[in-house]
């Protein structure tokens, strides 16, 4: 099936649909077996409506995760370290990956109950409807961005929406543009400190270097294995990995 036919079919889908809306009796015609009213004013949907909506929560779902989770911090941080280290391919990207996703279920955890026990398991019971259970769950994950949200970034980013804010209650369009901002900040500080050591440990070994007349030597070849040392003999990993625990604690 060409690209032609394939249009057509979907016009005279359309076409079909639309016909049957209109020959319905009902005063607002709905998409059959999509859609269907319950008591009073409330509405549930099918099935079908909900797996589309899950397949469509799926697809956008990485995005959700750098932007509203710890993942951002943590990456950035290992990437700066992987350049100080002077081995920018070890280790490799799905190891970093790997072990900033699992780091950022550690940190996410807490929250994560939260959500289950006010959302996700009332909403498997019946007890609340779809829409309360995705509220309870924004709810969490903005209070645990706005802990670690700058109070300068939220109010460049209220000033640029335009909006009142009345008792910390930020929309969550302007709530997690200020997060990843503050995110973003923090991660390079971090990077920053984790640099320095490394970046004194070249810096003498391009003066010893010099001062032995050895000028065709690249400094990064003699330098990479104390650095490797170095961070061996001081536990660079742990180091890493607490700093990074702790900073979303404090």
């Amino acid at each position: 099936m060409n690209v032609k036919q394939l249009f057509a079919l979907i016009l005279l889908s359309l076409l079909c649909l639309a016909d049957a809306c209109a020959s319905s009796n009902t005063a607002t015609p709905t998409i059959p077996m999509l859609i269907s009213s319950g008591s009073g004013a409330n509405v549930t949907y099918s099935l079908s409506i909900k797996i589309l909506a899950v397949m469509a929560l799926l697809s956008v779902l990485p995005a959700l995760l750098i932007t509203t989770s710890a993942f951002t911090r943590i990456i950035i941080v290992f990437a700066i370290l992987r350049q100080a280290l002077g081995v920018p391919n070890v280790p490799s990207n799905q190891i970093l990956l790997g072990l900033a996703l699992i780091m950022t279920i550690y940190i996410m955890m807490p929250t994560l109950e939260k959500i289950n026990e006010a959302s996700i398991q009332p909403y498997m019971l019946g007890n609340i409807s779809e829409t309360q259970a995705l509220e309870n769950s924004s709810d969490f994950m903005k209070q645990f961005m706005f802990k670690h949200t700058r109070t300068a970034d939220l109010n460049l980013f209220v000033g640029l929406a335009h909006k009142t804010v009345v008792n910390n209650d930020y929309p969550l369009f302007v709530l997690m543009p200020a997060y990843i901002t503050s995110e973003l900040k923090t991660a390079f500080q971090i990077g920053f400190l984790i640099f320095l050591p490394f970046l004194i440990i070249d810096l003498v070994t391009a003066s010893v270097l010099m001062s032995m007349g050895m000028m065709m030597l690249s400094p990064m070849v003699i330098s990479l294995p104390f650095k490797i040392l170095f961070f061996v003999l001081v536990d660079g990993w742990v180091l890493i990995v607490t700093s990074l625990v702790t900073s979303f604690h404090v």
